[in-house]
């Protein structure tokens, strides 16, 4: 899956050439990170896939989409919107389910690929992902340093351009709660041209025909000014917004709706049997942490418990389980409200079962099989000592697909792929100082 390499014959060359591409304000406000001597390699089997897991995610939106329509109607059963609906505000709810957002998905698609022993493990997807800028400049250096990156030099670029079909101007509203990544979206803008800017979250000037990237997650939407008039003008049709103001596409659960027996027939009709198949090999199997009472004879699926309160009772072993927050909460992105259960004590493992037991009404949770990436080696430059490193780390891989085109018409575009290499003895794969960013390369 990936290649084994050596180090290019000049590394200090090509980090020193990356590093002098870098913007002036930098890209993360405040964050650092391990200059990769090269792009992560991978085989070329696995670049294909990748690229045509675009069209797989692609249709998974389209079908949750439907789903959750269906059963606001009746159609479907109502436990799926009554989940993906728990702890969301009244007017977010009816903006959700009106007609003039019917049709509308995310038009950015970024799944978190964990590299296991045993192929790719899709640990979430994200519909307003940060690293859009950062991953579009990384093709960049990297290609001016002589490697041949996934997506180009300009993929990233041109896929993020191609999302907002003929508007007239391209708003990028970056909130404070995302002030982080403003300096990648100020870089992205820049290299766009005047057609796109930069606004913050109280700006209100979007005319008639022009587009606004929500860079906010919707549970903010009290620190964002501007939100009421977007949202009259998108239920208008006067504007373009994306991702569309629906929550459920910021839910973590809709995994676990994937395995939900009751669903299956509806996933066959409209994912299709060989879509169905490749997204359940890659998404590990995820329960939802709903304390509702089971029959006496009832269990949960694969772990054979019949109350939530009994995943206290297991095995450090038996606890390779991920307990973590849906979605619609600050703590919900990044690695907060991430919990491994083999990595911790049964005091904080029960602790974290508590609440998400207690959390189930107003931000539930979900439990996830923890598939371990595996360890590669990869090499980094210290400016410092002037010296490449070698680092035993894992991998996570995070391609970006961009939607061009409407309804039945949509393409997904693979822009780039953002490779993020964390040291092996971290268990959760983000972004931190001790880890490589690289892009990836065939």
């Amino acid at each position: 899956m990936i290649m084994s390499s050596t180090p290019p014959v000049d590394a200090s060359r090509v980090a020193k050439s990356v590093r002098a591409a870098l913007p002036a304000e930098g890209l993360f406000a405040g964050e650092t990170w391990r200059c990769a001597t090269q792009p992560l390699p991978l085989d070329k089997d696995v670049t294909s896939r990748i690229d045509k897991l675009g069209r797989v995610f692609l249709q998974f939106y389209r079908a949750l989409n439907l789903l959750y329509r269906h059963s606001v109607e009746g159609r479907q059963p109502a436990w799926v919107a009554d989940w993906l609906e728990r702890g969301k505000p009244a007017e977010l709810i009816e903006l959700q389910r009106s007609t003039a957002l019917k049709g509308e998905l995310p038009r950015v698609i970024r799944p978190d690929l964990l590299i296991t022993e045993n192929g790719f493990a899709v640990s979430e997807l994200d519909s307003v992902p940060g690293g859009i800028g950062l991953t579009g400049w990384l093709n960049q250096a990297y290609s001016q340093a002589g490697f041949n990156v996934m997506g180009g030099a300009n993929g990233m670029l041109e896929g993020f351009r191609g999302i907002f079909g003929e508007a007239k101007k391209v708003h990028l509203m970056v909130s404070e709660e995302s002030a982080t990544y403003r300096p990648e979206m100020n870089w992205l803008a820049a290299q766009l041209g005047d057609q796109f800017q930069v606004v913050d979250a109280s700006f209100n000037d979007v005319q008639e025909g022009e587009a606004v990237y929500r860079f906010f997650e919707l549970f903010d939407l009290a620190n964002i000014p501007a939100a009421k008039t977007l949202f009259a003008k998108v239920e208008e049709k006067q504007i373009r917004l994306t991702p569309p103001p629906k929550t459920f596409f910021e839910e973590k659960l809709t995994l676990a709706l994937l395995w939900n027996r009751n669903l299956r027939p509806f996933w066959l009709q409209h994912l299709g049997e060989s879509f169905l198949k490749q997204i359940l090999q890659l998404v590990p199997y995820t329960w939802i942490i709903d304390p509702t009472p089971l029959p006496p004879n009832g269990a949960f699926p694969e772990l054979n418990l019949t109350d939530w309160q009994q995943l206290k009772s297991l095995s450090q072993k038996e606890r390779e389980l991920i307990l973590k927050v849906s979605g619609f909460s600050e703590n919900a992105w990044g690695a907060k409200g991430v919990y491994l259960g083999s990595d911790l004590s049964v005091a904080d493992w029960s602790a974290a079962v508590d609440e998400a037991i207690g959390s189930a009404e107003q931000h539930p949770y979900i439990l996830q099989r923890y598939h371990k990436p595996k360890s590669i080696e990869a090499q980094w430059f210290d400016f410092k000592a002037n010296a490449t490193h070698t680092m035993n780390g894992r991998v996570r891989l995070c391609p970006y697909y961009f939607v061009h085109g409407d309804g039945d018409a949509a393409r997904t575009h693979l822009g780039g792929a953002l490779a993020t290499i964390c040291p092996a003895d971290k268990k959760i794969i983000h972004g931190m100082d001790d880890a490589i960013l690289a892009p990836c390369m065939v």
